[in-house]
């Protein structure tokens, strides 16, 4: 009724987004704000070059973010928005890893079942994705908005506190994702388990997930068996057998492909969002979340996790240990790179 904020690492032309470009086009004509974000290195594929100019038309206001082009004298071109929010007057939000894509939706099986997560926000925990969502239009445009006629007009009670919140580049060396990953597994005392595509992580995090699970926490870990990037898969891979060693359970999604990135502990805490373990999300790129505690949701993050691992496969320490010696050798060579993936 009010406006409609859509902000996304990928969007591409398709199936979903003709779905959405309709609903798009209608609310235009009855009179509702529609803003649309998309980065344009995680785009620059997948969209028209007057893709702008075309939705302009329709009375939709869209924007590039960083644009490729220019990132010599704007931001560093590994500066990407990795944000994932769609916002409804204020009232209903939805953030988590899915883009703008055919594959995201199941429509197109680009790597088979494609699994993500995702989460719905009502009511006052909306303002804090609405906030992010013009702070990172006022980065590209360069405009001040007028933030208080987008607050939210319900109040919605449940059970439970849920916190949105925001990382990027402007905060380092203090990272705001990454320390609330390592206090939720830090602070867990019966179980941690944990979804992401990419698992490139520092020394700082695998000491982190190896010393709760030297001290009798159930820890899991979920990457995908089917891989988009080799070299980051390989990565990925080359990070199991010390977490292993240490007590750490890894399991790869065999299905198709994990793209989900959640992490819960003990029926009490959890995060989920656009935020993957490595390098680029803890350092590089803009992310937010979602951190939840003592709420009903929990139960069912849960049960999601634990189905995952029944259609997943465990990684065995005895049989990673006698891996080819060129795998080994490509791993230890691509871990030096790390940091750029």
């Amino acid at each position: 009724e009010r406006f409609i904020f859509l902000e996304y690492y990928i969007l591409a032309e398709g199936k979903l987004w003709d779905r959405i470009y309709e609903v798009l086009k209608v609310k235009t004509r009855q009179g509702v704000e529609v803003r649309l974000l998309f980065d344009d290195f995680g785009s620059i594929i997948t969209l028209p070059n007057d893709f702008i100019q075309q939705l302009k038309k329709e009375g939709i206001q869209a924007l590039a973010f960083n644009p490729v082009h220019r990132y010599i004298s704007r931001l560093y071109i590994n500066y990407r928005n990795h944000q994932k929010i769609a916002i409804i007057d204020g009232n209903i939000g939805y953030t988590g890893g899915t883009n703008l894509a055919d594959e995201y939706a199941n429509i197109y099986p680009k790597y088979g079942h494609w699994k993500d997560t995702a989460i719905r926000l009502e009511g006052d925990a909306v303002w804090s994705l609405t906030v992010t969502f013009l702070q990172m239009w006022e980065t590209e445009n360069r405009k001040q908005e007028d933030y208080c006629q987008y607050q939210p007009t319900v109040n919605i009670p449940g059970d439970g506190f849920y916190q949105p919140f925001s990382d990027g580049p402007v905060n380092n060396p203090h990272n705001p994702a990454e320390t609330t990953y390592r206090q939720l597994i830090s602070n867990a005392r019966e179980y941690v388990y944990i979804t992401t595509p990419y698992l490139v992580i520092d020394d700082a995090m695998a000491e982190t997930l190896s010393t709760v699970a030297k001290a009798g926490t159930d820890v899991r870990i979920i990457t995908p068996k089917i891989y988009d990037h080799w070299y980051v898969h390989m990565v990925t891979r080359s990070n199991y057998g010390r977490l292993m060693e240490s007590g750490v359970r890894i399991w790869e999604y065999s299905p198709g492909y994990i793209h989900a990135k959640t992490i819960i502990s003990d029926d009490d805490q959890a995060i989920t969002g656009s935020i993957n373990m490595d390098y680029r999300s803890f350092n590089l790129q803009f992310e937010n979340g979602v951190w939840i505690c003592g709420a009903p949701v929990l139960k069912e993050i849960k049960e999601d996790i634990l189905a995952t691992i029944a259609v997943s496969e465990e990684i065995d320490l005895v049989s990673w240990k006698r891996r080819p010696w060129w795998v080994k050798f490509l791993q230890n060579f691509l871990r030096l790179f790390a940091p750029l993936f």
